[in-house]
């Protein structure tokens, strides 16, 4: 899709483009050094990249999460933040004063994937409610459930908000 020219009122030109219209700029930017693909973690496992790339600049988390990886168990509210039905867990690495980033942390939030811009997520790892639990039955969980998961079923729940 080739980008309109609109004229200005001052005689001068405006270009504007499109959310693809750099494309071809892409092979380009990989020379420089500039990584085109987001790497985004969820609930344990890294994004294979055929599905990363489809992470849109105006695209949410939840849509992200919901449209493309198929995680369903956060839901879409309020759409303004305010219920907690898409809360999810964002994790990422802050780097310690130290030489090397010695002496980090990890740093772990509370968002609203509704509000929150999937491409934000770059370089973090998200967990969603699918990844609160574990699929092994050990000692401290017979059925593969979070101690949180466990109280939901036996209260009935259906949100945590």
């Amino acid at each position: 899709m080739a980008p309109n020219v609109e004229k200005t009122a001052g005689g001068g030109t405006v270009i504007v483009s499109y959310e693809n219209d750099d494309a071809e700029l892409i092979p380009s930017l990989r020379k420089k050094g500039y990584r085109t693909t987001p790497i985004l973690h969820v609930n344990g496992a890294r994004v294979p990249p055929h599905l990363a790339r489809l992470a849109r600049p105006h695209q949410t988390l939840l849509s992200f999460l919901r449209d493309v990886l198929r995680l369903t168990g956060s839901k879409l509210g309020c759409g303004e933040g305010g219920c907690g039905a898409c809360t999810v867990m964002i994790s990422r690495y802050v780097p310690g004063e130290g030489e090397g980033g010695e002496g980090g942390r990890l740093d772990h939030r509370a968002v609203n994937a509704c509000l929150f811009p999937a491409l934000a997520a770059d370089g973090c790892h998200v967990t969603s409610v699918e990844g609160v639990g574990t699929i092994r039955k050990g000692k401290d969980s017979k059925d593969g459930l979070h101690p949180i998961q466990r109280a939901m079923v036996d209260m009935h729940g259906s949100q945590v908000s």
